[in-house]
């Protein structure tokens, strides 16, 4: 089968200074994927250069066999909450009825199916009572969860998270984690930048782990080890053992 992403030789720089440098993977369909690293490894940078936000001194992207620019409907993506103008006069359910503009031909507006779509979406967030609600007056991750509903209405079959757990309450980042698992066990295919290394073995069942370069790529019980850790984070990463559990700390 094709793979959903391919990634080969991708670097990105910054006035002359490489963000990414030569990174090449591949992955397979069905999984939830962790993208991990320090703070400047390139995380967010990989996800807006797969996506053409951002150019690429060098590198292919293919997505599904083929450039993004001819799969664009079978992506969705949720940037960083910081990057959206919350203050545009729009509500909840008129930004996750954005996310069915891509199945409508040049010219058309959404009718009462898309609507109605865009409900159940949030519906699926626990959003739907806060539809004409405008999103200036949301919370934190009340917005999150509507930019999540938003993916969801482009009924995508590969995704981009960009940091969605960031400032977000517990029953937010219980939301989140129950949505990506339902669309992992619907075959899609998700790529979540995140942070917290205590919840990576919880959370995602393949990571990719960045530090400017690709350091690996693979299964979370592979990867997720002291030797892989340090090698992404270098001296900044304390790992706390106990009979139970690990867990991290970055300095």
């Amino acid at each position: 089968m094709t793979a959903p992403l391919k990634v080969k030789d991708l670097t990105v720089a910054y006035q002359k200074k490489p963000v990414l440098r030569n990174v090449s993977f591949e992955i397979p369909e069905g999984k939830l994927i962790g993208i991990v690293g320090p703070n400047g490894a390139g995380k967010s940078t990989l996800i807006k250069s797969i996506l053409g936000l951002i150019p690429r001194v060098t590198g292919e992207v293919e997505i599904y066999g083929k450039p993004y620019k001819e799969q664009r409907k079978l992506i969705g993506y949720v940037p960083q909450r910081e990057s959206v103008d919350w203050d545009f006069p729009t509500n909840a359910l008129d930004v996750v009825t954005m996310g069915r503009y891509g199945h409508l031909g040049w010219f058309k507006r959404p009718g009462s199916k898309e609507k109605e779509f865009a409900m159940e979406c949030l519906r699926q967030v626990g959003m739907d009572g806060f539809a004409e609600r405008q999103i200036s007056q949301l919370s934190g991750g009340q917005q999150q969860r509507v930019f999540l509903a938003r993916a969801l209405a482009q009924d995508a079959q590969l995704y981009f998270m960009d940091e969605p757990f960031v400032g977000v309450d517990a029953a937010t980042e219980k939301a989140i984690i129950t949505l990506l698992n339902n669309l992992k066990q619907q075959g899609k295919t998700v790529l979540v930048v995140h942070h917290d290394l205590n919840t990576v073995k919880e959370y995602f069942d393949w990571l990719l782990l960045l530090n400017v370069e690709l350091v690996g790529i693979g299964e979370t019980e592979r990867l997720f080890t002291k030797e892989y850790l340090q090698r992404t984070y270098g001296g900044r990463l304390t790992m706390f053992d106990s009979e139970k559990e690990s867990s991290f700390m970055i300095n």
